[in-house]
């Protein structure tokens, strides 16, 4: 586990970021005083007796007292977390008693008529994303989610960035998407975040300072595609390329199928030979697929120089035991295999 996925786990159990600097300093010192605790995470020592005493409180550290300076002492990490474990074992039943089961909140429409408003939401879908965000942003509005794009980035998240109104590269688009691309014209703000939840705007609400019209921001599992779709379709094409990431380091697995598919370009393009495992179903039977193969192709119109009939193809040719099989990813059927699970690694 990285460092950022760590730190938002810890932030889960309602640790603060400097609760999080602090418990992870002196997880690394294993016991310490006060006063070193305070120079390596850059606090008080003050703050540093205020943490630990709450630290204390839920289980992580014990601090003792008795002795000069005092000492705080991380607890061993299977100790805590057993503790943990036991305590959310403990209130299951308390939970169950009072929990009503209720039927899924029915989908969701807001109409925003205001472009601070808009900004927020976009900075909210982001910063809420977890696996592939798509989103196309004038370029005099990069700036206000440029923070929330780079730390999408960091979490592993596919970030497929277009920016409009635009003929030159921004001096600031260094790590803030996956795949970046630039367009001259203007077009609509669109933003969709796992493909289920997303926004729509027409681009003058978010370059004009005064403008009559509305942004549509949903929650909706078959509209989330079809706008991916439109995005992918009709406008990414018309984009110039100026920027890609690199590989993620291998092994790699991955539930999202378009993630693999950009990873395996990434990697053949390195000329690096890819085995990979997939596991999934073969498209004719519905029967469960598990192989162990070879990529030896790679089809998709992400990623410049594209290869697919259309833009949003991407599947993977294999070869498993000297026989060749195509794979596409959720709802495939020209394909041989839909992949549920891509696992790759270097050959």
């Amino acid at each position: 586990m990285d460092d950022a996925t760590l730190r938002a786990h810890l932030r889960r159990f309602g640790f603060s970021e400097k609760e999080v600097d602090t418990y992870l300093t002196l997880l690394a010192h294993g016991e310490a005083k006060a006063s070193t605790i305070a120079d390596v995470a850059g606090v008080s020592k003050r703050y540093v007796y205020s943490v630990s005493e709450a630290l204390a409180d839920r289980g992580f550290v014990e601090v003792n007292d008795h002795v000069v300076p005092t000492r705080i002492r991380a607890r061993p990490p299977e100790t805590v977390v057993n503790q943990l474990v036991t305590d959310a074992e403990a209130i299951k039943p308390a939970l169950e008693a009072r929990y009503t089961r209720a039927e899924p909140a029915t989908d969701q429409f807001e109409v925003v008529k205001s472009r601070e408003t808009v900004l927020k939401r976009i900075q909210g879908l982001i910063a809420d994303s977890e696996s592939e965000l798509t989103l196309s942003i004038p370029i005099g509005r990069l700036s206000d989610v440029a923070d929330e794009l780079r730390a999408a980035v960091d979490r592993g998240v596919l970030v497929t960035l277009l920016i409009t109104e635009t003929d030159e590269p921004p001096a600031d688009c260094c790590g803030v998407a996956s795949i970046t691309r630039i367009w001259g014209e203007p077009m609509p703000a669109m933003v969709t975040a796992d493909d289920r939840v997303g926004l729509v705007a027409p681009a003058e609400m978010l370059t004009s300072t005064h403008s009559d019209t509305q942004a549509i921001v949903f929650s909706h599992p078959q509209l989330g595609p079809v706008i991916v779709g439109s995005f992918f379709g009709n406008y990414w094409p018309v984009g110039t390329e100026v920027a890609v990431t690199e590989p993620t380091s291998l092994p790699l697995t991955e539930t999202n199928f378009r993630i693999a598919v950009v990873e395996a370009t990434l990697w053949c393009r390195t000329e690096t030979p890819l085995a990979a495992r997939i596991e999934g179903r073969w498209t004719e039977t519905n029967e469960p697929v598990d192989l162990e193969c070879r990529i030896v192709g790679v089809t998709q119109g992400l990623i410049e120089p594209a290869n697919s009939q259309f833009p949003i193809e991407a599947s993977l040719t294999i070869d498993a035991d000297g026989e060749t099989y195509t794979v596409g990813g959720e709802g495939a059927f020209i394909e041989d295999i839909e992949a549920e699970q891509v696992t790759l690694r270097e050959a």
